[in-house]
C-alpha cells in the first residue's frame, strides 16, 4: 500500500573554517546558534501525522555539519533512518561539498534553504552570509548532477517559509510512493481501447514500477470464492450502498456481487503487496457474470484509499498515484474525462466518467443531494473547487506529464459522475491534447499542485513536465 509519512532529515551546515571568536566573520557561535535555533524550531512546529525527523544531534562539533567525517556520520545516521528527504540548512555560508556528499549519496529529495541574514555588529561586519553560501551549494550540485528544490531566504517563522516547506513534502511523497510501484493489472484492456496501451517494460526502466500480473481464472476464482463465503465486511458494504443510493430496479439484485467484489479486491492489495490496481471494468466480466458491473467497487475502495484506474488505464493510475500523494493522501482523485464542451460556454467542459467517483467527492447541492445507483453504476455530481487535472502519457518511450487547473462551473446536468470545470483557454487544451500524446482519460485532484508536478519531475528524469498550456 501507498504511504504517506515522510521523514526528513535535517542538516545544519557551516563553513568549514578555523574557530573564530563571536562577533566575527562566519564565527561558529552565531551558525551554532542559529542551526539549534531553527532544528528546534522546525521539530516543533512541523512534526505530525505526515512528518518526522532525523536531526544532527551528537555529529560534528555542537551538531554542525562541517567537513568529511561529519557528512559521513550524518549519511549513516540518515541510511539507517531510512529517510525521505534531506533539508540543507545554511547557518551560515555553508559548505558546498558537504551537501553535495550528503544529498548524492542519499538519492532522496533535497531542499536547499538559506534562513534570512539578519546578525549585524555595530561596526557593520556581517556574520552568516548564508544567502551567498546557497549559490556554491547549488552550484555544486548542479555539477554533480544532483537535483534539488529551494526555498527563497525567508525566516523560518514566516508564512513563505511554511509554504515552501509544505510543498516539498508534499513532493517528496509524491517520490517516495512513485519509487518501486507495485501495480496489479487486473485482466486485458478493453479491445477497442488502443488509447490506453501502455509498455510493461519501459515502466520497469525507466521508473521500477512493476505490473503484477491477475487473470482472468484467478480472479474468477478469488470472486466466488467470497461470494459464497460472504464475510461480514461485504455485508457491511451491501448496506452502505442500500443507506447511501437511491436504486433503480436493476441494480438490487446484483447487490451482493458489488460487495464481494470488493472484498476480493481489497484482499487483492494485501495478497499481493500492491499499491494499486488498472483493471478491465466491461469485457471480461460482462461474459463472466451477466449484467454484472464493478463501478461501484471502485468508488468504494478509492474512498477507502484503495487506488483503482478503470479500462485499463495504467498511465492515468501512476497519475493517480502522483496526485494522491502530493495530498499526503487526504485527497481523492477522480477518474474524469474530457467529453463534451459547455452549450453555451466556449471555456467550459464535462469532466466525466460513468461511474468510478468516491462518494465523498458528492455535491451537497439541491439535485444532487441525493446519490443514485443506475443500472449499479454511481450517479452524482462532484464538489465544487478548484482542481487539478492532469495526465502522465508517452510517445515513443518518451513520457511527459500534463498539469492543468480548472474550476467548477455552471452546466447541464448529466448522468454519471461529473462535473463541469471552467478553463482559461479550452481551445488551447483541447488543442494539446489532440497535439499528443494525450488521450481524453485524466485525472482530477481537488486544489493546485501543479508546482508539486514539477518539482517532482526534478527527481524523475525519464519524466518531463508538459509546459505547453
Amino acid at each position: 500500500m501507498l504511504n504517506y509519512q515522510v521523514k526528513v532529515g535535517l542538516v545544519p551546515l557551516r563553513r568549514n573554517t578555523n574557530y573564530r571568536p563571536p562577533g566575527t566573520f562566519l564565527n561558529w557561535a552565531s551558525a551554532e546558534e542559529r542551526g539549534a535555533r531553527f532544528v528546534k524550531y522546525i521539530e516543533e512546529h512541523f512534526t505530525d501525522e505526515h512528518v518526522s525527523f532525523v536531526d544532527s544531534k551528537g555529529i560534528g562539533i555542537n551538531d554542525m555539519i562541517f567537513d568529511d567525517d561529519s557528512s559521513a556520520a550524518i549519511i549513516e545516521r540518515f541510511r539507517a533512518e531510512k529517510v525521505n528527504a534531506v533539508f540543507i540548512i545554511n547557518c551560515n555560508f555553508g559548505n558546498e561539498e558537504a551537501a553535495a556528499d550528503i544529498a548524492g549519496a542519499l538519492g532522496v529529495p533535497v531542499l536547499l534553504w538559506a534562513p534570512l541574514d539578519d546578525e549585524y555588529v555595530e561596526d557593520g561586519l556581517r556574520t552568516t552570509d548564508s544567502q551567498c553560501g546557497i549559490f556554491g551549494v547549488s552550484r555544486q550540485m548542479q555539477r554533480l548532477h544532483i537535483p534539488f528544490s529551494h526555498l527563497p531566504s525567508c525566516r523560518v517563522e514566516s508564512e513563505e517559509f511554511a509554504a515552501g516547506f509544505d510543498s516539498f513534502i508534499r513532493t517528496a511523497c509524491m517520490v517516495k510512493n512513485f519509487k518501486g510501484l507495485r501495480i496489479g493489472q487486473i485482466g486485458l484492456r478493453p479491445g477497442p481501447f488502443y488509447s490506453v496501451i501502455w509498455n510493461e517494460g519501459e515502466l520497469l526502466e525507466k521508473f521500477g514500477v512493476k505490473l503484477i500480473p491477475l487473470n482472468m481464472g484467478v480472479i474468477k476464482q478469488k470472486f466466488e470464492a467470497v461470494l459464497e463465503e460472504y464475510p461480514p465486511e461485504a455485508a457491511e458494504y451491501e448496506a452502505f450502498l442500500k443507506k447511501n443510493y437511491q436504486m433503480d430496479d436493476r441494480t438490487p439484485p446484483h447487490l451482493k456481487q458489488m460487495a464481494a467484489y470488493t472484498v476480493m479486491l481489497k484482499n487483492l492489495f494485501e495478497e499481493y503487496h500492491l499499491d494499486a490496481i488498472s483493471a478491465e471494468c466491461w469485457s471480461a466480466l460482462r461474459v463472466m457474470y451477466e449484467g454484472f458491473e464493478v463501478c461501484a467497487a471502485y468508488s468504494i475502495l478509492n474512498d477507502m484509499d484503495y487506488l483503482i484506474s478503470c479500462e485499463s488505464d495504467v498511465h492515468a493510475l501512476l497519475t493517480m498515484v502522483l496526485l494522491k500523494s502530493a495530498t499526503l493522501g487526504e485527497g481523492k482523485p477522480l477518474f474524469g474525462e474530457f467529453t463534451v464542451r459547455h452549450p453555451e460556454d466556449k471555456n467550459v467542459e464535462l469532466i466525466w466518467h460513468c461511474g468510478p467517483f468516491p462518494l465523498s467527492q458528492k455535491a451537497e447541492c439541491g439535485i444532487c443531494s441525493q446519490a443514485r445507483l443506475v443500472n449499479q453504476r454511481p450517479w452524482f455530481r462532484a464538489k465544487d473547487g478548484e482542481y487539478t487535472i492532469a495526465r502522465i502519457d508517452q510517445e515513443s518511450g518518451n513520457y511527459q506529464i500534463l498539469p492543468l487547473i480548472c474550476h467548477t462551473a455552471d452546466g447541464p446536468q448529466t448522468h454519471g459522475n461529473y462535473f463541469w470545470g471552467r478553463f482559461e483557454n479550452l481551445q488551447k487544451v483541447e488543442d494539446r491534447l489532440i497535439d499528443g500524446p494525450y488521450i481524453h482519460h485524466f485525472v482530477e485532484m481537488i486544489g493546485d499542485y501543479r508546482k508539486e508536478i514539477r518539482e517532482f519531475c526534478k527527481y524523475v528524469p525519464n519524466l518531463k513536465v508538459d509546459e505547453h498550456v
